[in-house]
């Protein structure tokens, strides 16, 4: 059993890269231990033949403020999973929050190819990787989390429920694993209501992750030199900006309040007032709705 009593400990599933990476180091700041969950190691890759490891983010933790635990998992398999739950109670006794971040399938996507052409190969892939995880992830973990009232469990997903159920996201396969995950929020909040624990679905704006930094050619010093291409990328944010919504409910004695609910880091943001690291406040979805889907011109002027 760890000796640091007092302090509270998050699982952020799928913590490699992105807003996982970022939720980390934003509970890291606030003090959490932090076990990253994820495939890719300094030893080992995963499919996604990147250069991001867990123990990178790890270390990020510690250097935030935290304490930063790598441990290599795939959420796919229940044994690996079974055996990381475990050896967070062993090393801990308690787990406070667990933030489903598990993904894996951006380069799965076939955008704009129907159902009757997409690749059901891939299209399963992208659904096991988004949905089977987070299920044999709360399967194991929710046990532990259950034992102390205040529990958090955030289901990381894309577009709030609002405009998932009035916009189709150009795949039949991502709609329906971004639309199932928020799903499995609601649905996990009904069972740990009695328990005194809460569950959201959260999604970041447009986020400027290492991949879609990379996608435009740029870095996070000269990011709106993307602006040429994309015009409406002037309403991104950095992963820290979700990681920061993330700890604001971590540490909300009241959170329960929020139980249920399918949350953005741009409504977190203008609630518990944090901002992003260039000190901005960017509020995407309203952004996305009232002047990217709306066909006006790219201005973020009174959404950041």
């Amino acid at each position: 059993m760890n000796s640091n009593t007092g302090k509270k400990v998050a699982l952020v599933a799928g913590g490699t890269r992105g807003a996982g990476r970022g939720i980390a180091i934003e509970l890291g700041a606030a003090g959490f231990i932090v076990y990253v969950t994820g495939r890719t190691t300094r030893g080992q890759k995963s499919e996604y033949n990147r250069p991001e490891t867990i123990e990178e983010t790890a270390e990020q933790v510690t250097e935030a403020g935290g304490q930063g635990i790598a441990v290599q998992v795939d959420h796919l398999v229940p044994e690996q999973v079974k055996k990381l739950v475990e050896k967070i109670e062993n090393e801990q006794g308690r787990l406070d929050v667990l933030v489903n971040d598990i993904w894996g399938a951006e380069y799965l996507a076939e955008w704009n190819i129907p159902i009757w052409e997409h690749s059901l190969d891939t299209g399963f892939r992208m659904l096991r990787l988004a949905i089977d995880t987070h299920i044999i992830t709360s399967h194991y973990a929710l046990p532990l989390l259950m034992k102390n009232k205040g529990g958090l469990v955030v289901e990381m997903t894309d577009g709030t429920s609002e405009y998932n159920a009035k916009n189709y996201r150009l795949s039949v396969f991502y709609d329906l694993a971004k639309t199932s995950v928020t799903r499995l929020a609601w649905s996990q909040a009904q069972e740990l209501k009695d328990y005194g624990c809460t569950a959201v679905a959260l999604t970041p704006g447009w986020m400027r992750s290492e991949i879609m930094l990379e996608e435009f050619g740029v870095k996070e010093d000269n990011w709106r030199d993307a602006t040429v291409k994309e015009p409406h990328f002037i309403i991104s944010e950095t992963p820290r900006f979700v990681g920061r919504a993330v700890a604001a409910l971590a540490t909300d004695p009241d959170v329960e309040k929020w139980n249920a609910q399918s949350l953005s880091s741009g409504q977190l943001g203008k609630h518990y007032q944090f901002y992003d690291l260039d000190g901005s406040q960017p509020d995407c979805w309203r952004y996305i709705t009232e002047v990217q889907d709306a066909g006006k011109p790219a201005d973020a002027t009174g959404y950041r």
